[in-house]
C-alpha cells in the first residue's frame, strides 16, 4: 500500500493498464500543469534570447563617411527671387527657336531605347516597393490536402489503424503577421522606397541627357554644314583664281610655277571637303541612332539646315549657387541611394532583436473524408511565434559591416556627384566667358587676314605681287573663317553643356516621388518618366 501514489487521478491518467479509462476531466490538472510549464518555458526562453541577443552587440561598426554640404564646396544660398532666374526649364531646347531640333528631340524621347530602359528600371523599382511593402502585412494562405494513405502495420501507429488504408483529409486556413516592433520591415520599405526614387532621378538624368546629346548632335551637323560651305566657297575662289593664273600665263605674265601652284589648290579644296561631308554623314547617323529613326528618316526632318548665327543664344545662370544641389538628376539620385544605405543599416541593426509573429489557422482535419467537415473535426489554434538570434557565428556583425560599407560606399559616391558637378558648371561657365573674348579677337583677325587678302589679289592682278602672296593670304583667310564656325559651334555647344550640368530643368521639389506613407495607404505612384514626357 505504501507504493500507491497518492493521486489516484494521475494513475487513471497515464497508468499502463490497458483497461484504464481515459477521462477528459481526469486530464484537466496535467493540461494546466503543461501549460503553466509552457508560459515558464516562453518566459526562460524570452529573458535568454534577449541576453543573448544583447551579447551580440553591434559596437564598433558604424558609418565613417560624411556629406559634403553646400558650404564646404563654396556654394551660396540664392534668394527666393534669384533662384529661378536664368535657369534651364524643362523643355529648354525650345529656347533655341529651331523647329528640326524640337523635332529631333521629341522623336529621341519617344523611340530612344536607352530612355526606355531607365523606364523599365523605375517600373522594376516601383514594383520592388509593392513587394516588401506586402511582405510586411497580414498573410492569409488557404491549404486543402487529401491523402491516402497505408499505415503499417508494424509501425507505431497501433490497431485498429495498423495494416489499414485511409484518407487523410485537411482543409484549412492559416493567417501570419510579422509584428514590427524594432523597424525591421519598416527599415526595408524605406530602402526600397529610397532605391525606387533613385530610379525615378536616373530616369530624368537619362531625358536630360539624351536631350543634351541630340542638341549638340545637332549643333555639330551646322558646324559641319557651314564648314562645307566655306569649303564650297573656297573651291569656287580657287576656280576664279586658276582662272586668273591662267589668263597671266597666256599672256606671258606667268609662268607654269604659279600655274601649278594655283592649280594643286583645287583638289586640296575638294579634299577638305569631302573630309567634311564625311563627317556630316556621320553626325546624321548618330543622330538617327539617338532618335532611334532611320538615317532617311533624320535626313526627311532636316529639310534645310539654317547657319550656326540664325540659332538664338541662351542666357543662362552665370554663377554657382547651393540650388545646384537640387536641380540635377543625378545628384538627386545618389542622395536618394544614400537614404536607401542608411535604412538597409537599420534594418541590418533590426535583425539583433527577436523577430515575433502572430500565427493562427482554422479548418477541419480527419481520417476519412466522410467526416472532414464535421463538427468533431474541426481544430483552430493562434498564438505567437518568437525567433531569436542567439548564436550565428558572426553572421548579423557581418552582415551589419557589409551594409555599412555600402552606406559609405553611397555617400562618397554622393560627394562626387557633387563634386563633379560643381566642377562641370564651373567649366562650362568659363568656357563660355573664354570663347566670347575669343570671338572678339577672331572677328578682328578675319577682318585683317580679308583685307590682305584682297589687297594681295589686286596686287597681283596689277603685276605688282607674286601668287605666293597670294597663298599665304588666302590660308589666313580660310584659317579664320573655319576658326569663325569653330567658335560658334563651341558657344552652342558649350551652351548646352551647361544647360545639362545645371539640371536641364529638373527640380528635385517637382519630381513625384515614392513615399512611405503612400505605400502603406495602398496609393500607386505616378511614374515620373511618363510625367515627363
Amino acid at each position: 500500500m505504501n507504493n500507491m501514489p497518492s493521486n489516484p487521478q494521475l494513475l487513471t491518467t497515464v497508468g499502463t493498464s490497458p483497461a484504464a479509462p481515459y477521462q477528459a476531466d481526469q486530464a484537466l490538472p496535467i493540461w494546466r500543469a503543461s501549460s503553466r510549464m509552457a508560459l515558464v518555458t516562453l518566459a526562460s526562453l524570452l529573458a535568454v534570447g534577449i541576453m543573448a541577443t544583447g551579447c551580440a552587440d553591434m559596437s564598433g561598426i558604424h558609418s565613417s563617411a560624411d556629406l559634403r554640404n553646400a558650404d564646404s564646396l563654396g556654394l551660396s544660398a540664392s534668394a527666393p527671387e534669384q533662384a529661378l532666374k536664368n535657369m534651364p526649364v524643362e523643355k529648354w531646347w525650345t529656347d533655341f527657336g529651331d523647329a528640326q531640333l524640337d523635332a529631333l528631340v521629341a522623336k529621341a524621347l519617344e523611340n530612344n531605347p536607352n530612355l526606355k530602359l531607365a523606364q523599365a528600371r523605375l517600373k522594376r523599382a516601383q514594383s520592388s516597393i509593392e513587394s516588401v511593402a506586402a511582405a510586411a502585412g497580414p498573410q492569409l494562405q488557404a491549404q486543402l490536402d487529401v491523402t491516402r494513405q497505408r499505415y503499417s502495420a508494424n509501425g507505431l501507429v497501433p490497431p485498429p489503424l495498423a495494416g489499414s488504408t485511409v484518407n487523410n483529409a485537411t482543409a484549412q486556413l492559416s493567417a501570419s503577421w510579422e509584428l514590427d516592433f524594432f523597424g525591421k520591415n519598416r527599415a526595408a520599405l524605406d530602402a526600397a522606397i529610397g532605391t525606387a526614387n533613385a530610379s525615378a532621378a536616373d530616369a530624368q538624368a537619362a531625358r536630360v541627357l539624351l536631350a543634351s546629346n541630340v542638341a549638340r548632335s545637332y549643333f555639330q551637323l551646322l558646324r559641319l554644314n557651314d564648314l562645307a560651305a566655306v569649303a564650297k566657297r573656297t573651291l569656287a575662289q580657287r576656280q576664279e583664281t586658276l582662272k586668273l593664273v591662267q589668263d597671266r600665263v597666256g599672256a606671258g605674265l606667268d609662268t607654269r610655277l604659279e600655274l601649278r601652284q594655283s592649280e594643286g589648290g583645287l583638289p586640296e579644296a575638294r579634299l577638305q571637303l569631302e573630309v567634311v561631308l564625311e563627317q556630316a554623314a556621320l553626325t546624321r547617323n548618330a543622330l538617327a541612332a539617338l532618335t532611334g529613326q532611320s538615317e532617311a528618316q533624320v535626313s526627311a526632318l532636316l529639310q534645310e539646315l539654317p547657319a550656326l548665327t540664325a540659332i538664338h543664344p541662351v542666357a543662362l545662370q552665370a554663377k554657382l549657387s547651393a540650388d545646384l544641389l537640387g536641380r540635377r538628376a543625378d545628384i538627386a539620385a545618389a542622395r536618394w541611394r544614400v537614404e536607401a544605405s542608411s535604412s538597409l543599416v537599420a534594418n541590418a541593426k533590426a535583425e539583433f532583436y527577436p523577430n515575433i509573429n502572430l500565427v493562427g489557422f482554422a479548418g477541419f482535419s480527419s481520417l476519412g473524408l466522410n467526416r472532414l467537415f464535421s463538427a468533431g473535426s474541426q481544430q483552430i489554434g493562434v498564438g505567437p511565434a518568437l525567433r531569436l538570434p542567439i548564436f550565428d557565428s558572426g553572421r548579423l556583425r557581418a552582415n551589419l559591416r557589409g551594409k555599412t560599407a555600402d552606406l559609405d560606399i553611397a555617400v562618397e559616391s554622393y560627394n562626387a556627384a557633387v563634386i563633379d558637378a560643381v566642377r562641370d558648371v564651373s567649366d562650362q561657365l568659363s568656357s563660355l566667358t573664354a570663347i566670347e573674348r575669343q570671338q572678339q579677337q577672331q572677328s578682328l583677325a578675319q577682318s585683317a587676314a580679308q583685307d590682305a587678302y584682297d589687297i594681295a589679289v589686286q596686287r597681283y592682278k596689277a603685276g605688282l605681287g607674286n601668287f605666293i602672296n597670294v597663298l599665304t593670304a588666302e590660308t589666313s583667310v580660310l584659317t579664320q573663317r573655319r576658326l569663325a564656325v569653330d567658335l560658334s559651334a563651341r558657344v552652342l555647344d558649350t551652351q548646352v553643356a551647361l544647360i545639362r550640368a545645371l539640371g536641364g530643368g529638373y527640380s528635385a521639389s517637382a519630381q513625384a516621388s515614392f513615399s512611405n506613407s503612400a505605400v502603406l495607404a495602398g496609393n500607386r505612384v505616378i511614374e515620373t518618366s511618363a510625367r515627363a514626357q
